[in-house]
């Protein structure tokens, strides 16, 4: 068996920073049919701001306000604003169909992104 990633929202923008809710990610129901992810569903979500790491459930999202805002003391990790990508996985052992979306600076659905995009051996980034 293994984990193959499944969905993923590529560079979305983060709406919100809620610290005192329970927990979880709040995510546009529009956005979670899209990319096949469900209400109460474990997520990774990277921050591309900070680096930071860090999973969490989902929680569905008024439908087309392209919300994305982190709950609880994951509100610590994120800031208005700041780019992310939302990362559902799969553990199986066979072939995984990703559904994988690329959205705007609003949150609306630019384009599919395929995974035979990714391939190429990326070119080399400078560290400092």
């Amino acid at each position: 068996m293994r984990e193959i990633l499944r969905s993923k929202i590529h560079r979305c923008w983060i709406t919100g920073a809620n610290l005192g809710y329970v927990g979880s990610i709040l995510i546009d129901r529009d956005l979670m049919e899209m990319s096949d992810i469900v209400a109460f569903e474990k997520v990774q979500v990277v921050n591309c701001n900070n680096g930071a790491r860090f999973e969490t459930y989902v929680l569905p999202g008024e439908r087309g306000s392209g919300v994305i805002s982190v709950q609880g003391a994951a509100a610590r990790l994120c800031q208005l604003g700041d780019c992310a990508i939302i990362m559902a996985f799969e553990v199986t052992d066979k072939p995984v169909d990703q559904r994988m979306i690329l959205v705007d600076e609003n949150n609306k659905f630019l384009e599919w992104i395929e995974g035979s995009m990714y391939t190429a051996e990326p070119e080399p980034v400078a560290l400092f």
